[in-house]
């Protein structure tokens, strides 16, 4: 055999086994085998890996209709027959067994919510409109006995104020009652105070509600806010106001004198003309005279 010969045959049995080697690497490609031998530890691994993932696989529609199919046809031994004498009548679930939906939570919630709010508004109203039994403004305010008042009156110069009351305070004569008793805003518990002596003044102006001070040379209440004057009984001299001072009604026991400062004590000033003093300025005024208040 020529060397041509020779070379041709080693050739073609390198090709043949060039292509059983690439078909057998190919094969193994497509297995999915691993190259090498694996030991038997390993191989008993992998086998309880690939079980518990096949139990896991969930079961295919497919297969749960055969399941059914089954079932149909081989109903299971286990289960009892119920005859009609024996079903239990159904009973409605207890709601406070079966607990609260999210919904019924938000809506319990919002009622409760608004409900709460509604009432402490409601009560807020009530303490604000309700007249005050206790001390201070807006109830029931001591002053004190009249000699105690006559001396508040001496040390303001005619004038006492009573700043819990919001009050002002001044001597009314005697000689003068008369006049009062036949103006009809003068009512008798206003009547009574003068009998006693004084007249009690809101220290609010009528016009505008500005705080009425006293003007020491004049004698009278002269408002700084809009030059409203009052004499020392409160009633209207000169300025914009519609009528005179505003006052409380006095309460007298035991010799005390209160004054009722609520929205039921305060008794509308005396119409504009009133004058049953006769009082007039007695100096300079504080608003438009120079006198300065005090």
């Amino acid at each position: 055999m020529s060397s041509g010969a020779i070379i041709a045959i080693g050739v073609g049995a390198l090709v043949v086994l060039a292509v059983l080697l690439f078909a057998g690497a190919a094969r193994r490609r497509d297995t999915g085998e691993a190259i090498g031998g694996l030991s038997r530890e390993t191989r008993k691994r992998d086998k309880s890996t690939r079980d518990v993932a096949a139990a896991k696989t969930p079961p295919t529609g497919r297969d749960v209709e055969k399941a059914a199919a089954i079932e149909r046809r081989e109903p299971s031994k286990d289960v009892a027959k119920v005859t009609a004498g024996e079903v239990t009548p159904w009973v409605a679930p207890d709601p406070e067994t079966l607990g609260v939906t999210r919904r019924q939570f938000l809506n319990r919630g919002v009622v409760t919510l608004m409900s709460f709010s509604s009432a402490v508004f409601g009560l807020t109203i009530i303490g604000f409109l309700w007249p005050s039994s206790a001390g201070g403004f807006g109830g029931k305010v001591r002053l004190g006995s009249a000699s105690e008042i006559k001396t508040i009156i001496a040390a303001g110069k005619g004038f006492g104020y009573f700043p819990e009351a919001r009050c002002w305070v001044t001597e009314y004569p005697a000689a003068a009652l008369e006049k009062a008793r036949n103006v009809t805003a003068y009512t008798p518990p206003v009547i009574q105070g003068m009998e006693a002596g004084f007249v009690f003044l809101y220290q609010k102006c009528v016009h505008l509600g500005c705080r009425v001070p006293e003007c020491a040379t004049s004698q009278w209440f002269e408002c700084p806010c809009h030059g409203s004057q009052y004499n020392r009984a409160g009633e209207k001299k000169g300025g914009p106001a519609p009528r005179g001072l505003d006052r409380f009604t006095p309460e007298i026991s035991g010799g005390v004198i209160s004054v009722n400062t609520s929205t039921t004590g305060i008794i509308l000033g005396p119409p504009i003309g009133t004058n049953t003093t006769g009082q007039e300025a007695e100096g300079p005024h504080c608003v438009t005279g120079g006198g300065g208040h005090a």
